[in-house]
């Protein structure tokens, strides 16, 4: 948040958000970099009254990007032209919620989406991204919505509610999306909404499994956890959900997964050194719907593992960059599928 918040005179403020990758209630959201000027004199808080957030009256002031004030209803006929991708919401009764087709209706639906009931905390958590994405592209910065849904999260799932990165010795999970090329080519603009529900079922089998979501970045995401056998349960689980899921067309979304256990190096609210990388090409050497882990983690799960649970031992391999033979084994359950090439290395 910058501008003098402390002037009595009127003056240029500038609003912008920063990257929320702390909270784990935020980290699918979309990374916002945009800023704006308008004239207003902030709050006590820093806050220009112009900017719409949940709970605040719409102001008129004219904004050079943006400009508030009453949105006009939308009439059946208009409705009922607009695509369901113009909505932030659409319940399994096909009934369509929050229109954001445009700018002043994405203000609206920020001040309105916690008054809208959700069939459930998913299909909650989607309408919120999809608006996000919405907020973004009109060049909005959603900042009492972000801190509204904070707040609400915490209240819901005291879990997801923000606290330090695991330290010393933790388990690292990492997930990418198999051929996202052909993905993209295939669906379109409908991708992104594949794209939303494969990290709403990555970011409810972690924190479920009690895991800390570190980055959800484009088609992968990292997490870990204190304990190895919660990591290999929510690998276990992702693997299991994706499976029996189809999407627009019958198409179905492989996920890799690459599990390593060792002592990261804590930077802020995230992690670096040899033991993130090691997991990065553990992940790698996957394929779509194969849950792969390193000798360290077998080792780590000795005493831990899960009844049912087996390893195939694939082989020592040479990962690039990390130093020594990295031996891997493939995780076998029930539901899970068995059969895979050899690793991609």
């Amino acid at each position: 948040m910058a501008g003098d918040t402390q002037s009595p005179a009127w003056r240029d403020v500038e609003v912008a958000t920063t990257t929320w990758s702390r909270s784990t209630v935020l980290t699918s959201w979309p990374r916002w970099s945009p800023t704006w000027t308008s004239r207003a004199r902030p709050d006590d808080r820093g806050l220009a009254p112009d900017v719409t957030t949940a709970g605040w009256r719409p102001s008129p002031i004219a904004h050079p990007l943006v400009t508030v004030g009453v949105v006009p209803k939308l009439d059946a006929a208009t409705r009922a032209k607009l695509p369901d991708r113009a909505f932030a919401y659409v319940d399994g009764r096909g009934r369509r919620r929050l229109p954001i087709h445009d700018a002043a209706h994405v203000r609206n639906a920020l001040a309105r989406f916690g008054q809208v009931e959700f069939e459930s905390e998913q299909a909650r958590r989607s309408a919120r991204e999809r608006l996000l994405r919405a907020a973004q592209k009109h060049r909005i910065v959603p900042v009492g919505f972000i801190t509204g849904e904070l707040r609400t999260e915490r209240r819901r799932d005291p879990r997801t509610a923000v606290r330090p990165v695991p330290s010393g010795f933790v388990t690292m999970l990492l997930t990418d999306i198999e051929s996202t090329t052909a993905l993209v080519e295939r669906l379109g603009d409908d991708y992104g909404l594949v794209l939303d529900d494969v990290r709403g079922v990555l970011r409810t089998c972690a924190h479920d499994a009690g895991g800390h979501i570190v980055e959800a970045r484009a088609d992968d995401s990292f997490s870990v956890y204190e304990s190895p056998a919660d990591a290999l349960a929510a690998a276990m689980r992702v693997q299991r959900e994706l499976a029996t899921r189809r999407w627009a067309g019958g198409v179905g979304v492989a996920v890799r997964i690459g599990i390593h256990s060792g002592y990261p190096t804590v930077r802020e609210d995230n992690y670096i050194g040899m033991a993130v990388h090691t997991a990065a090409r553990v992940c790698a050497a996957g394929h779509g719907g194969q849950v792969l882990v390193s000798g360290d983690t077998r080792t780590a799960l000795a005493e831990l593992r899960p009844r049912g649970v087996r390893f195939r031992d694939l082989g020592r391999f040479a990962l690039r960059g990390i130093p020594g033979d990295v031996p891997l084994f493939q995780v076998l359950a029930k539901g899970l599928t068995i059969k895979f090439p050899p690793p991609r290395v």
